[in-house]
């Protein structure tokens, strides 16, 4: 009989956790670099026993929100480029439910996440205990049974030797990249404290090794017949191409075959932005150069994207009538989007293969200035946006939705006494970061259009946006585990004021932990990027500035609310500055590079100011009866853009 050694369900998870490696192409490193924890009664008596007495290697860190530190969790796997990752653990009920948004995050942009949840009772002798949810239809759902939409793997320990099954099946999924994302195994609060006889042979060394999937020989056939039979091809590089580390295999095919490339925000960085090939941001979020290029190129190769209706402008984009798709990703799910020719494997090992047997053709395509003049547009476009300053009553914003911009100015001056513009703070921060090679992080509001757009990489693997779910309030968080994942690199957020106001709950910690990250906050005072959205959609400015109750109106028609963000962040024991000014930027910045605590920059930038939109369609729920004649002219003008659009 095998020996064991008797230990809670608690200890040995953690056991467990301390013997997990990761191996890819021959590297080996500890797979759990440590557990984000905050502690409640069902957590803090079964595994926080189990971490204080022996933790083995992992680091503990104390988290603030839920949601919070999942995310932190999130922005270090990402930033590993899914090579090492974290688990994140909560109390029952409250805690654990806010832990499903970020559990989300992590699935919808494929990175790996550990959470594990404390959950109620088992035997539910005290049921219903506290924060317990019942259902008296089911009284084996609890709070957890929400992770299992969001999770790529979810299970509950109801006995002690589930344990072994489930953490197996775990760790299949965290180090697939096919299909990884959060995996939650629920822990009931009076299991968690069970003891059992587990074999030692559960807690032996494990390597996991992520292979690179090789494509079949008759995949790479499928591919050589299409792009010959092509003149005027695009890539795409997607999330996979980082993930994959294929990045300079990606760049010699492109430049090999005279292929341009956009970048998808997953993709973004990988490859520095002034390569010849590479025409920057594609689709909703895209820049002048890819979208141009996209409307007539004859055959789209997707390298690891997941084609989101960003990314195709909801399949709009892609305008040529003999357009073809040639998709290679790891993911065979993806990989039969849009019809296309699949390539299922890694994307480095089938951008090799492809090329070996595409470099006996001759073939090359046809462009010959297009590439050069479209990166021109684009280089001119971007130093113009970065130089754009207020010049008073004849101002016209980028995003000009006819409404009475120079009355919201000036309310907006008399407020913060700033005229300062979006896109020209963007530039100045761009410009900033690429000197001392900072990582640059982002996911919502309006800001990483800006990003995709316009950001020039100038460092590989120092842009990190969000944008598969686009959660707001993971900006901040996020940063705390970019921070962590590389130390000796600045970070910086991107981050709108309603983001921010949504969650900083990590702020605290990154100067708990001395882990400094750079805020960058650009306070417009509204929801920005939906305040766009729906004006262009023949809505008003609804529900979407930051204004007071009118008592007059009964309605948030009032003067802008104002806040004081670097008030805020300093009770936290960040260094801050408020910024109304170019110079101000400039002086701040320079300032919060030589600090040793977290910073935060209150930078007031004038509404409507961000990057604007090049030759993009995106589809929303249009209304298709209205009262309002313009939502009624704006879906006549939805059902001409939809004709141009593919179906599936």
């Amino acid at each position: 009989m095998a020996n064991t050694v008797r230990l809670t369900v608690a200890q040995a998870l953690v056991k467990f956790l301390n013997n997990q490696y990761i191996e890819f192409d021959g590297k080996q490193n500890k797979m759990f670099k440590g557990i984000f924890t905050i502690f409640g009664h069902g957590n803090v008596v079964g595994l926080g026993e189990a971490l204080e007495n022996d933790p083995g290697d992992l680091i503990v860190h104390q988290g603030r929100n839920e949601q919070g530190m999942a995310h932190a969790a999130m922005g270090y796997a990402k930033q590993k480029r899914r090579k090492q990752i974290y688990a994140c653990t909560s109390s029952v009920g409250p805690g654990a439910a806010n832990m499903v948004t970020a559990a989300a995050t992590a699935t919808a942009n494929c990175i790996p996440v550990l959470f594990l949840p404390g959950d109620v009772y088992a035997t539910r002798q005290p049921d219903p205990v506290l924060q317990q949810m019942e259902q008296p239809h089911d009284l084996s759902i609890s709070t957890n049974d929400a992770f299992r939409a969001v999770s790529k793997y979810w299970d509950r320990i109801t006995r002690p030797e589930q344990l072994m099954s489930a953490c197996i099946n775990a760790m299949r999924v965290l180090t697939d990249p096919a299909d990884t994302g959060a995996v939650t195994i629920a822990l009931p609060q009076d299991v968690e404290g069970e003891a059992y006889d587990y074999p030692e042979y559960f807690f032996q060394k494990r390597v996991h090794r992520i292979d690179r999937r090789p494509a079949t020989k008759a995949m790479v056939e499928d591919a050589i017949k299409l792009i010959t039979a092509k003149k005027k091809p695009m890539l795409i590089c997607g999330g996979g191409v980082k993930y994959s580390e294929a990045w300079d295999t990606f760049r010699e095919f492109a430049h090999k075959y005279n292929i341009p490339f956009g970048e998808t925000q997953a993709g973004k960085g990988v490859i520095v932005w002034d390569d010849p090939m590479n025409l920057n941001g594609l689709g909703e979020t895209g820049c002048i150069a890819a979208n141009e290029i996209a409307k007539e190129a004859d055959l789209v190769i997707g390298v690891g994207t997941r084609y989101t209706d960003f990314t195709t402008s909801s399949k709009w984009i892609f305008q040529n009538p003999e357009v073809s798709f040639l998709n290679i990703n790891v993911s065979e799910f993806h990989a039969y989007k849009l019809d296309g020719v699949q390539v299922v494997a890694d994307a480095k090992v089938a951008l090799e293969a492809i090329d070996a047997e595409l470099e006996k053709t001759g073939w090359k395509s046809s462009y010959t200035t297009e590439i050069a003049a479209a990166k021109a547009k684009y280089v001119a476009e971007t130093d113009r946006l970065y130089n754009l300053e207020y010049t008073g009553k004849d101002f016209v914003p980028e995003i000009d939705d006819a409404l009475d911009t120079d009355k919201v100015y000036e309310e907006f001056h008399n407020i913060t006494g700033s005229y300062l513009t979006q896109s020209r703070a963007f530039g100045i921060i761009n410009q900033f970061v690429a000197k001392n090679g900072g990582v640059v992080v982002g996911a919502s509001g309006s800001l990483p259009g800006d990003l995709q757009r316009g950001w020039r990489v100038y460092n590989p693997n120092t842009y990190h946006v969000e944008y598969g779910f686009s959660c707001m309030g993971y900006e901040v968080n996020a940063s705390l585990g970019v921070k962590m994942a590389e130390p000796d690199k600045e970070v910086y957020t991107m981050v709108g004021d309603g983001a921010y106001m949504m969650l900083h709950s990590e702020l605290p910690t990154s100067i708990q932990e001395h882990k400094k990250i750079n805020v960058m906050l650009f306070d417009n005072m509204t929801f920005g990027c939906i305040n766009n959205l729906e004006i262009e959609h023949g809505m008003g400015s609804f529900g979407t500035e930051f204004r007071f109750r009118n008592e007059k109106t009964g309605k948030l028609d009032g003067g802008f609310v104002p806040v004081d963000f670097a008030m805020n962040a300093a009770s936290y024991g960040c260094k801050t500055y408020k910024v109304t000014t170019v110079e101000e930027l400039k002086a701040a910045l320079e300032d919060a590079e030589k600090q040793t605590v977290s910073t935060l920059i209150d930078i007031k930038v004038l509404p409507k100011t961000m990057l604007h939109g090049y030759g993009h369609w995106w589809r929303v729920g249009q209304p298709q009866v209205s009262k309002s004649e313009t939502v009624r002219k704006a879906y006549e003008a939805l059902k001409v853009e939809l004709a141009k659009a593919r179906q599936y």
